[in-house]
């Protein structure tokens, strides 16, 4: 789970535009507009990278841009995501966790109303540097 730039080839079509990421398989997308293309390529992005952390696959790694070829009406764009950002957008479910800690700690915890799941929450995205 990391931040990512990968180049992206922008193909000016009779009507808008279609992206394709040529480090990745099976990973393309359009628009109608630059900006529309731009905000679906970094989707599309999220979505195939969120796809291989989630199954251990290999990720490869970004060719520099600079060695991207281009043809005619096609210009070449890094483009960027965050799967960390785009798992908490898609996975939201909760998670039963069951845990132990001293009586003594939840007594005290419990008469101050302490919400366990929000400090355990706080506390991974602490451990974790979330």
């Amino acid at each position: 789970m990391a931040k990512y730039a990968y180049p992206a080839i922008f193909t000016k079509e009779s009507k808008g535009y279609s992206v394709k990421f040529p480090d990745l398989e099976s990973c393309y997308t359009d628009g109608n507009t630059v900006p529309e293309a731009i905000e679906n390529a970094q989707d599309v992005l999220s979505l195939v990278l969120y796809k291989l952390e989630e199954n251990e696959k290999y990720i490869a790694p970004p060719s520099p841009i600079k060695k991207i070829k281009t043809g005619t009406d096609e210009f070449a764009s890094l483009i960027s995501c965050d799967t960390i950002e785009y798992r908490k957008f898609v996975d939201k479910k909760a998670v039963k966790k069951t845990l132990t800690i001293p009586a003594w700690l939840n007594t005290i915890a419990e008469r101050q109303g302490v919400n366990f799941s929000t400090v355990l929450q706080d506390g991974l995205k602490q451990r974790l540097n979330l």
